[in-house]
């Protein structure tokens, strides 16, 4: 779809680099998509930017003066469930993925991303999809500890349940997974109860990086459905 064409995503940019804020800005002002409607340098400016600009998507970043991302991932997303939260970062230890997925962000980057890779992470996670920044998937592959080296962990799965998954992992919600599968919103997320037990997660996020795992590591010509 031409960038003209696309619904305008709205973006406010949580970073305490005034250096990084403008690249970011020009960056994004080159789309013709994504707006930056507005920007913070800190925990508490970031949750009154979130609140007074109502934006699609927040670029975050984790080392903030006044406390770190995840508290304003929390604050934010308590306030506006519907806000996408991409942390954008250059850390990538596995506790503050951990802690990032658990704080509710929809996606984790590194800042060694280029243009074209944030642009797209952005598109992604407005249209409700979850992103990873690849080098840190090992690690959260890792901190789920799935079991058995060489074992695709969506084996444990019922076919039912890896349909149930891969919508998930576009970014359907229980009701629009429903809708697909002819199933009720309460047996979606019955299913969902069944898989994050399975797979030893306890977020959608985390679910949908083992689906996407198991997905690039799975034969040509096997269907995980």
């Amino acid at each position: 779809m031409n960038p003209a064409a696309r619904p305008v995503i709205r973006v406010v940019l949580i970073e305490d680099s005034e250096v990084v804020r403008t690249g970011l800005r020009t960056l994004l002002g080159t789309t013709g998509d994504i707006a930056v409607v507005g920007e913070a340098a800190s925990v508490a400016s970031g949750v009154a930017a979130a609140a007074q600009h109502q934006p699609n998507v927040i670029l975050l970043d984790i080392r903030l003066p006044d406390g770190t991302g995840f508290d304003a991932c929390r604050q934010i997303l308590r306030q506006h469930p519907e806000t996408r939260i991409l942390i954008l970062t250059s850390m990538a230890d596995e506790p503050l993925v951990d802690e990032a997925i658990r704080a509710g962000a929809h996606g984790y980057l590194l800042k060694e991303v280029d243009g074209k890779g944030l642009v797209h992470a952005i598109r992604e996670v407005a249209a409700g999809k979850s992103i990873l920044d690849p080098a840190v998937t090992a690690r959260v592959m890792q901190m789920v500890k799935l079991g058995v080296s060489g074992r695709d962990p969506l084996d444990a799965l019922s076919a039912q349940e890896r349909r149930v998954l891969a919508l998930i992992a576009e970014g359907c919600t229980n009701k629009e997974v429903g809708a697909k599968l002819g199933l009720t919103e309460k047996t979606v997320k019955n299913y969902l109860s069944t898989v994050f037990e399975k797979l030893h997660v306890s977020r959608r996020a985390e679910a949908a990086v083992i689906y996407a795992q198991g997905a690039r590591d799975r034969p040509p010509g096997r269907s995980p459905l």
